[in-house]
This record gives C-alpha cells, structure tokens and sequence, in this order.
C-alpha cells in the first residue's frame, strides 16, 4: 500500500475568483484512517473530489497530489482513469448518483471491473456475489439485476462497499456516506467500513458530520473551516485536547446533544440498555 501525500492544495473558482481551499496539506499514511470534519461549505468535499481530479472544469487547482510518490495533478485524464477504482476509490454520500439510474447495478459494477481487470463474466459476477454476501447483502443475484431506486440507500453503500472489496484500492475516499441514511443502517454501513479496511489492509479518507462516526474509525483528524485545515492530529488527542476554539464548539456541541439525546430517553441507565 502507498502513502497520499496532499501539498499545498488551493482550490478556487474561476468565475468569481473566490478561494475555495486555501494552502491545505497533509498526509495519509498505509493502512490509517484520516478523517475529515467540518461545517458544510468548507471545503471537504472539494478537497476529496482534488483527489481524484473530479472537481468542475471551473475550478482551477493547483499543488500536488503525490500517491506513492507519483503526482497525479501531472497525469493525464487517460492515465487517471487508471487510477481512479483501482488504486482510489470514491463512495460518496447517495448512493443513488452512483449509478446509473437506466441500468441494473450490475451493468455498473461489471463495468468497472472490466476497465481494470481481465475477467470474464462469470468470474466478474462470482466476485462481486461473494463480496456482496460479506457484506450482508442476500441474494447477489437479484441485486445486480435490480436498478437503483429499487434498492435502499443502505443496500446501495454496501453494493459500492463490496466493490471496493473486490477492486482493492490503495485508498478508499469515503465521503460523507452516512448521512442519507437512518440510525439502523448508519451503524451498520460504519460496520463495514471498518470491516473493509482491515480487510484489504486500505487507507481511508473519511468525511463526516458525526464525530461519534469520525471517533469509530479514525487515527487522524483534519478540522476544517473556510477552506482551511485550522487543526490536525491523532483523534484522541484531538478530542482530549483541542487546541483551535471551533474544534472546541465542534466536540462540545456534539456532547450537549448526547447530553440531551440522554435525557430525553430517560438517562444514561435508559440509553445503555
């Protein structure tokens, strides 16, 4: 597995001039999970989308992007449809804008694999069905058979998570691809993205509202704000000691809501069981 080291990334709009992502730099180390946190609008998803190299053609970019040491902001679109599945891989937060709506899933994901892999058919469908069962998906059959609106957003996570299984990604860019989803099959999506990293062993970039999700699966966390990286770390001590102050109102705006959510329910004895 290769390390994704990001150097002076900026980001900004062409159109009004306005920087979008300001001088952002930080590394990715083989088999850790980075986290990404922040308000809407400042800059996560732009900064995963810098990654791939799939940001609008209005948006102009610059630093490096170097994984392994190779810097994909110098390779051309042909060289990084190589890369992208392959060695990155995007889940993003609907799973429905994944696909295509006109086609069963399965058209999708044998696809994908055919781009990157020399398989048949039946090896590409008997791949994914056995990735599909590790994910708790019943009947891979039907469900490659079946189109998008016909499967759950949860269903639709798991079918990208087991893809990613089968692909085996240096790293996997998840983003924000929890928040469509209810209570039940957040906790169980969370599940296996911890499951799939270890694993194939993968990197995680992973974009998120719910610091209870970030503190699950993270080794480090990027606090950002405006478009800057206004605090980085190691996720415990990112909790036990945030330095910048909206670090600070992120952590304790999520304990007032646990400390709510508790009383509501009727006390911690209540929410335990």
């Amino acid at each position: 597995m290769n390390s994704l080291e990001v150097s002076n990334l900026k980001i900004g709009d062409d159109a009004t001039g306005r920087a979008l992502v300001r001088n952002s730099s930080f590394l990715v180390e083989p088999g850790s999970c980075t986290a990404i946190v922040g308000e809407s609008g400042s800059g996560k998803s732009l900064t995963c989308r810098a990654i791939l190299r799939l940001n609008p053609a209005g948006l102009r970019q610059s630093g490096s992007i170097a994984l392994g040491g190779v810097d994909l902001t110098k390779l051309s679109e042909r060289e990084m449809r190589k890369i992208r599945g392959r060695r990155l891989c995007l889940i993003v937060q609907n799973g429905m804008r994944a696909f295509d709506p006109s086609s069963v899933v399965g058209v999708h994901l044998r696809e994908t694999l055919n781009r990157h892999f020399g398989w048949s058919r039946a090896e590409m469908t008997a791949r994914m069905g056995k990735a599909m069962e590790s994910v708790r998906l019943k009947d891979p059959v039907a469900v490659m058979n079946s189109f998008p609106h016909q499967l759950s957003g949860g269903m639709l996570q798991r079918i990208m998570i087991a893809l990613a299984l089968v692909l085996e990604p240096d790293i996997v860019v998840a983003d924000e691809p929890t928040t469509a989803l209810d209570t039940v099959s957040q906790y169980e999506v969370v599940e296996q993205f911890a499951s799939l990293r270890a694993r194939i062993g993968c990197s995680m970039i992973f974009v998120s509202h719910d610091l209870g999700v970030v503190r699950r699966l993270a080794d480090e966390i990027l606090v950002m704000r405006d478009g800057e990286i206004v605090e980085s770390g190691p996720t415990r001590k990112i909790f036990s000691e945030p330095r910048h102050a909206y670090t600070r109102h992120l952590i304790s705006a999520k304990e007032a809501l646990n400390r709510r959510f508790n009383h509501v329910m009727g006390g911690d004895d209540v929410v335990d069981r």
